[in-house]
């Protein structure tokens, strides 16, 4: 489609832009109000702006709805972006991120006197929409800009606390880190348009399927080089460095923005890169000629084993689920890694339900942090029997999901991710990520551990938080229990999603 016939189909992206335009403009003309005032005013334009946009996604107009699918895939702007059930579904889950997102910034105390809320709720917002055309891109130019736009809005996000040391130092360390990632990938992308002549990807595809064999090695060496670009945005081994001290360093509401909005965008950009590089079965051949399947089966598995060992001595909460949120970006690789529809859908799966159990971890986090003032694991020390009995048996819901254990939404994403590597022939991955499992269960058991059997000592505070602020996370905890009983409804979404568009 052009131009003009693509508008009505990009409407979830107008409205984030406009809301980002009205948060940008009412911060001016509220700049002589009260901050509470000003933050008020900036968090609801966020929060209806970004659920308009989720209305829009999912009620999109009548001409695109198909019989099956429930849309009729298409391409728009000439081929620059996608709209297909995959599209769809990542953009679901971003929207649901950057409310989160905004929720948890209502609350965090960290945030609570931000001089400037109007410029951070218009970052947060630009990021999801970054976020959103990088889920939809088709061309490797749209691609690159989408990612850009999204990394330098983290860089700002992550050191929002301009006199907190630990959130400057984390914004240099992911400003070069994320500098020479994507310098690294475009630089691969322009072997591909070399090696092409072609920079929209079902084109690409064409052209690699048509590749003389002696290309192959500088085709490699360019697949390699877009993976290190989007291994940076997953936070896969060895493109991990900057999210312990990310995580850490930056306001937990960013955090945890980053830990399931950022990662499911990677993930998207990533898996549609490569539906059409290679499961067409002339580029298959030839990408599987080089040595990228190999090493990202090696990623994949240090991946894993790296982020739970690092994870097993850690006492800060939020270094702990970066470090397992490393290792979670290594059981979705396993789903990449077998290039299949089957691989794709099991992902997909696996980022819905990370989402839920990601995200109520750490809302659960800031909830302790903001009662206790206190990161460490000792915040959480004798939480049940202190007044906090209900947020205690609700991390303990997310930790174990996140282990892997029934009858909870996590065991089933592992499942279907390691059938996917079952059925792709990657047994050795499925046995180091079935060990890897073993191995984080002993962390997280760690937290609930603090949490029931360890007596407050006089230091720790009472639990002082409303019951309404409890409200979240016992919807995701409900919705974590429910997800790991009666799946089928997300596993039919996500078995449609996984049918990438290819034109």
């Amino acid at each position: 489609m052009g131009t003009l016939e693509s508008l009505p189909l990009f409407l979830p992206e107008l409205a984030l832009a406009a809301t980002l335009l009205a948060l940008v403009a009412a911060d001016l003309l509220t700049s002589r109000s009260p901050l509470g005032r000003r933050t008020d005013v900036a968090a609801t334009l966020a929060l209806v702006g970004g659920a308009v946009a989720l209305v829009l996604t999912i009620g999109l107009p009548a001409g695109v709805r198909g019989q099956a699918a429930g849309l009729v895939p298409t391409f728009l702007f000439d081929g620059m972006v996608a709209l297909d059930a995959f599209a769809v579904f990542f953009k679901v889950l971003l929207g649901l991120s950057l409310l989160a997102a905004v929720a948890m910034s209502l609350g965090s105390e960290e945030l609570r006197d931000n001089p400037n809320p109007g410029e951070y709720y218009a970052i947060l917002v630009g990021a999801t929409l970054g976020m959103f055309l990088m889920a939809i891109a088709t061309n490797l130019l749209m691609a690159y800009l989408a990612l850009e736009f999204v990394s330098l809005s983290s860089y700002v996000l992550t050191g929002y606390l301009k006199r907190d040391r630990r959130s400057s130092e984390a914004a240099l360390k992911y400003l070069i880190y994320g500098g020479v990632a994507s310098g690294a990938m475009i630089y691969g992308m322009s072997w591909i348009y070399g090696l092409t002549g072609a920079m929209d990807y079902p084109s690409i595809a064409t052209g690699l399927a048509a590749l003389d064999p002696a290309n192959r090695g500088a085709l490699a060496v360019a697949l390699l080089l877009v993976l290190t670009g989007l291994g940076y945005k997953i936070a896969v081994v060895p493109f991990h460095m900057w999210a312990p001290d990310v995580y850490t360093g930056a306001p937990l509401p960013v955090t945890t923005f980053l830990a399931v909005g950022s990662k499911a965008a990677g993930f998207a950009l990533m898996l549609r890169f490569f539906h059409f590089g290679v499961t067409a079965e002339g580029p298959a051949a030839v990408v599987g000629a080089t040595p990228v399947p190999f090493l990202l089966g090696i990623v994949c598995a240090v991946t894993m084993t790296f982020g739970n060992l690092a994870a097993l001595g850690q006492q800060n909460v939020k270094r702990l689920l970066a470090y397992s949120s490393i290792s979670h970006a290594g059981y979705g690789l396993l789903g990449v890694v077998v290039f299949s529809d089957a691989g794709t859908e099991a992902v997909l799966f696996y980022l819905a339900v990370y989402y839920l159990m990601n995200l109520g971890a750490f809302w659960i986090a800031l909830l302790v942090v903001n009662t206790s003032g206190r990161e460490d694991l000792d915040a959480f020390r004798g939480l049940a029997w202190r007044g906090g009995a209900a947020p205690a048996v609700f991390m303990t819901i997310f930790l174990f999901s996140l282990a892997g254990l029934p009858p909870f939404a996590g065991f089933v994403g592992k499942f279907k991710v390691f059938w996917a590597g079952i059925q792709g022939g990657e047994y050795v991955l499925v046995l180091i990520g079935a060990l890897n499992s073993v191995i984080s269960l002993y962390y997280y058991a760690r937290i609930v551990k603090r949490m029931f059997l360890v007596e407050p000592q006089k230091e720790d505070r009472p639990w002082r938080v409303p019951l309404t602020e409890l409200g979240a996370p016992a919807t995701l905890a409900a919705l974590t229990v429910l997800l790991g009983i009666g799946f089928e409804w997300l596993s039919k979404q996500a078995g449609a999603a996984s049918r990438i568009f290819t034109g």
